[in-house]
């Protein structure tokens, strides 16, 4: 007979300073998260780096378009694609499926690279924190 396993709360002390609000109200949410390479790790901090030291923030908005639109990928990747691969459902469900995200991610990375492309610099700020809040 299985028994049931005691589960482990993942706070076991105090902290010692409050959270901001939404950061403390984040926590106690369900979340899910997908692993990217390390080379997407390091240059997503390094553009999100310099956005942030930069004068003028808007300068750089194709760039963070980019990123986005290749995090957006990976995460497409990783919750979908590589899930359906180890399920093997056979060749042509797998090809139907390459075909159909290529055309949801070109239509997705055309609106984010327009959405994106008309912020100015807070606006942008305020997309760098959501990743930096998003990869911890």
């Amino acid at each position: 007979m299985a028994t049931a396993s005691k589960r482990v709360s993942p706070l076991t002390g105090k902290p010692s300073a409050k959270l901001p609000a939404a950061l403390s109200e984040s926590k106690s949410k369900s979340f899910l998260r997908f692993y990217h390479s390390e080379a997407l790790r390091k240059k997503t901090l390094s553009l999100l780096s310099v956005i942030e030291q930069a004068q003028d923030s808007a300068a750089h908005s194709a760039a963070l378009a980019d990123l986005v639109v290749e995090l957006t990928n990976a995460g497409l990747d990783y919750y979908f694609m590589k899930q359906l691969k180890l399920a093997k459902p056979g060749f042509l469900v797998e090809q139907s499926a390459n075909l159909g995200m290529a055309g949801a991610q070109q239509v997705m990375g055309s609106v984010i690279r327009q959405v994106i492309g008309r912020m100015d610099s807070p606006q942008l700020l305020s997309v760098c924190s959501s990743i930096r809040q998003l990869m911890l």
